[in-house]
């Protein structure tokens, strides 16, 4: 679908739209990934999809073996072997650590081992090694969640096959047939400063390669998940390849006794921290596209005047974050009946408010910069996948070897930190949205709560009001910097440190809170816009029934001109009290409307008795418009009710929506199968009790969290996303 403007030619124009392009690519190519399986890596090919698809969908890595590639690891190989010969003194393979550089030896291999010995130094319980570790537990995991681990070995291969750290073959190989078999290290959450890169959690994930029996594997996926230690896990990898291909695999997958420089090259570098950041960027991206649609969503309920995305507002502040959302609400509005404003013309109200408050009308200009950062933070991230983060490091060109800092994880920092800050924003959006809609002060005439029954029983989503509140206070908490917290380590040797991973980890706190708040604001929109709709179309269709008893109680015995000339006055007023007495029960509420009636009839009767228009029978006509009080709110409420129990059976909201809020409604509505929330009638013990006149229509019995937590999902595994992506993918330059 394209945006529709037009130029001064009256040429149809569409502005960029780069985010939106971002996340449909990242989102086509991962599934392409998921159906294929597998994927093929060779140091410069690595993206945010293929990091998500290995880590969380069980795609199989394969290394490119192409000659080029295997030389460019056996070179680098050679040119270390050569300065060793040459008797230079290169560090940390026959130097020691960090700030103990100054240390020299010749035992090469054991220098290797002491290495990864004294990272593998990490806190974990015993529920960290169980097969499924999140039972029933009062200490949070301190173990890293398996898709982390299975990225970073990805990640680590990724980078070990550039050329540049004289690793050998079988180590990538064997760390790419680690994750193709499902064996997953179990590795530490907590200890890493990403100064010399991830140090501790890929000094575990190389205790497996050495076949060190107290680092434990996860072997498999689902319930068949059991954990074995790693040289148990290196005898199952043998002997399933010994069975596909023979005794020739004996020793393809044995312990490996790392050579000089092969356990830097595992430990140092960057993979862990880009990692959760790819993840966490790559959820990211899609709930900012979320949170537009929750906007239109938001806008819908409160039947807000959308002439905020009208381009000429975008193109004279042409920040292209903006231009692409005001763009973007735009396209997803298109066809709505909910909203005004989407048109030329101006469509302020003679009463209320002129304009709708911040959390809609400025949402472009609020969620456009978000969008420009993560558009960079993904270049920066690929980049980062795609480089050699080790050190030192190998020249094959020129036959030399370099030491220097490229483990320094700040720009991964950056990704995380910015990352995070745009979900703060998004999050802080969604909340004054929802706050606004369930707010009956604010939200334009619908019920406290968004109640569809009576609201002095019914107070259904005043709980997630208060939940956003805390979702929101949390997420306030986390958007700090953690890179302001750096501490000097490692005798002074690492005085500055990125602070990557810890900045990741708290980013993906972030994504996990922003999609909760994404799933309540959705769930509160939806209901928001049923109520809308509801009320809306019960005005349409009581209109009539309602002239009619105010005609037959006071215009008939007027000029029929003038009484007709009376209708628009008098209609209007019945859906003014309607909207303004939303906070009552429909009884009081069709009281409050036949009184208010009552009251502008008698008025109009005494303005015009002296008049020529008025009635002959001035006494007959005054007990008329008595007698229409009772008439009215009796027909106004039995009316009302029927509409409610109607529209409960059966909504008819998705046609009222915009083209964008239509699918997202379908979706939940439909293939999630989450219902319009029905008040107290839903309470499971009211209906088990048969206090009311009939059950849900077969609709299981649920809490509001249930159903909320039903969307939660479908945003956390991407359904959702995928399905608004799919929807748009045209506006997406796809």
């Amino acid at each position: 679908m394209a945006f529709q403007d037009r130029d001064k030619t009256g040429e149809t124009k569409k502005w960029p739209t780069p985010h939106l392009a971002l996340t449909y690519r990242t989102w086509s190519r991962l599934q392409e990934l998921i159906n294929a399986g597998n994927v093929e890596i060779n140091g410069y090919n690595l993206d945010i999809a293929t990091v998500v698809a290995v880590s969380r969908f069980g795609c199989k890595p394969v290394i490119e073996k192409s000659p080029e590639l295997l030389e460019r690891l056996k070179e680098s190989q050679d040119v270390l072997l050569e300065h060793m010969r040459n008797g230079r003194q290169i560090y940390g393979v026959n130097t020691g650590f960090g700030g103990n550089a100054d240390l020299r030896t010749d035992n090469l291999i054991n220098l290797q081992r002491a290495l990864t010995q004294h990272q593998q130094s990490a806190i974990m319980t015993r529920d960290d090694f169980d097969a499924h570790p999140d039972g029933d537990r009062e200490l949070n995991p301190h173990s890293m969640p398996t898709s982390w681990v299975k990225g970073s070995m990805l990640v680590r291969c990724n980078t070990n096959v550039r050329g540049h750290s004289a690793v050998s073959w079988k180590i990538v190989d064997t760390l790419a047939e680690l994750i193709r078999r499902d064996m997953t290290p179990i590795v530490p959450l907590r200890g890493s400063i990403s100064a010399s890169g991830d140090l501790m959690p890929l000094s575990y994930i190389a205790g497996v390669l050495q076949g060190n029996t107290d680092i434990f594997v996860r072997y498999g996926r689902g319930k068949d998940v059991r954990v074995m230690n790693s040289l148990q896990a290196l005898e199952v990898i043998r002997d399933i390849n010994i069975q596909e291909k023979g005794t020739d695999a004996e020793d393809q997958y044995s312990v490996i006794t790392l050579g000089p420089k092969e356990g830097l090259a595992l430990v140092n570098g960057t993979a862990p921290s880009a990692t959760v950041a790819a993840l966490a960027l790559h959820e990211t991206n899609q709930l900012a596209v979320l949170s537009q649609l929750v906007t239109c969503l938001s806008s819908e309920t409160l039947a807000a005047n959308v002439e905020w995305t009208h381009p000429f507002i975008a193109e004279v502040r042409p920040h292209p974050g903006q231009m692409e959302a005001s763009q973007n609400l735009r396209v997803f509005l298109d066809g709505s009946k909910l909203v005004t404003g989407l048109g030329e013309r101006n469509n302020c109200s003679d009463e209320g408010l002129v304009q709708d408050r911040y959390a809609v009308r400025s949402s472009p200009q609020w969620v456009g910069p978000q969008l420009e950062d993560l558009c960079f933070a993904a270049e920066q991230l690929v980049r980062e996948l795609n480089s050699t983060t080790d050190n030192p490091l190998v020249n094959s060109e020129s036959r030399s070897v370099h030491c220097g800092a490229n483990f320094q994880a700040a720009s991964v920092t950056m990704v995380a930190e910015k990352t995070r800050l745009c979900l703060q924003m998004i999050g802080k959006m969604l909340f004054a949205q929802t706050s606004e809609m369930i707010n009956p002060t604010l939200n334009n005439g619908l019920p406290p709560n968004l109640a569809p029954d009576d609201p002095s029983l019914s107070y259904c989503m005043k709980g997630v009001d208060i939940n956003m509140a805390a979702y929101q206070s949390e997420l306030a908490f986390l958007a700090n910097a953690v890179s302001s917290h750096v501490q000097s380590a490692e005798m002074h040797n690492q005085s500055i440190n990125s602070l990557a991973l810890v900045s990741a980890r708290y980013t993906m706190q972030s994504v996990e809170l922003v999609a909760m708040m994404t799933a309540s604001a959705i769930y509160v929109g939806l209901q928001g816009v049923d109520l809308r709709v509801m009320h809306n179309t019960f005005l349409e269709r009581f209109r009539e029934k309602a002239m009619d008893i105010i005609h037959r109680s006071f215009l008939a015995d007027f000029e029929e001109e003038y009484a007709f000339s009376m209708h628009q006055e008098l209609w209007d007023k019945f859906c003014e009290t309607w909207t303004a007495n939303a906070d009552k029960d429909a009884k009081d509420r069709s009281e409050k409307v036949a009184d208010t009636m009552v009251d502008l009839v008698l008025r109009l009767y005494c303005s015009t008795q002296q008049s020529q228009n008025a009635p002959a029978d001035s006494a007959s006509a005054y007990l008329d418009i008595l007698n229409c009080r009772d008439d009215l709110r009796i027909n106004t409420l039995t009316a009302f009710r029927a509409h409610q129990s109607h529209f409960f059976e059966n909504p008819w909201t998705r046609p009222h929506l915009g083209c964008g809020t239509q699918v997202l409604y379908q979706f939940v509505r439909e293939e999630l199968g989450v219902p319009f929330y029905r008040g107290l009638l839903e309470n499971m013990e009211l209906v088990e009790n048969r206090e009311f006149e009939f059950e849900p229509l077969g609709r299981p019995k649920k809490t509001i969290g249930f159903w909320i937590s039903t969307i939660y999902e479908a945003v956390r595994d991407g359904r959702l996303a995928g399905k608004m992506l799919k929807s748009f993918e045209c506006l997406a330059g796809a």
